[in-house]
């Protein structure tokens, strides 16, 4: 791990945690050149991930996607940083326990779908609209009927 402030490969662990969410670990390292201290955070990545569109192209998983499409559901949504990335990681985590080479988008939107609707219930309605691309008032109507919410 090279140091932040002077660039030196020579840098040592002073204390390692599991993240918050758990699905991480956060290391606290120190850089044995100039004694600045920083943390890191690991992560498991996805890797080896097909997924299959609904035209049947297959493309290699793309976290950046998965959390470009969380980021217009959230927009002005009250969410920080560390709760984004905790739902990014348990919706990856669901991802990963079908134990797939290949997954199909559908499958990784109910995902999405059945996390978001715990998260943030307008965050859900705006990834539903799309996600479902409702046709009329009504599919959308009947969408929101199923939120435990009162008059809608």
């Amino acid at each position: 791990m090279r140091c932040l402030i002077c660039s030196s490969e020579e840098t040592k662990v002073v204390d390692s945690r599991v993240s918050a969410d758990g699905l991480g670990v956060r290391r606290r390292r120190e850089c044995t050149t100039c004694d600045y201290r920083f943390s890191t955070v690991e992560a498991v990545e996805i890797f080896d991930l097909i997924v299959i569109k609904s035209d049947s192209r297959r493309e290699s998983y793309q976290r950046d996607k998965l959390e470009s499409g969380l980021r217009r559901a959230l927009e002005k949504r009250p969410c920080t940083p560390d709760r984004f990335r905790g739902l990014v990681g348990i919706i990856e985590r669901d991802i990963q326990r079908r134990r797939k080479s290949e997954v199909p988008s559908s499958e990784i939107g109910e995902i999405v779908m059945k996390h978001l609707r715990d998260f943030d219930l307008v965050a859900y309605v705006r990834f539903a609209s799309v996600y479902r691309s409702f046709e009329d008032v009504q599919s959308f109507r009947d969408e929101l009927e199923k939120l435990p919410i009162k008059n809608v």
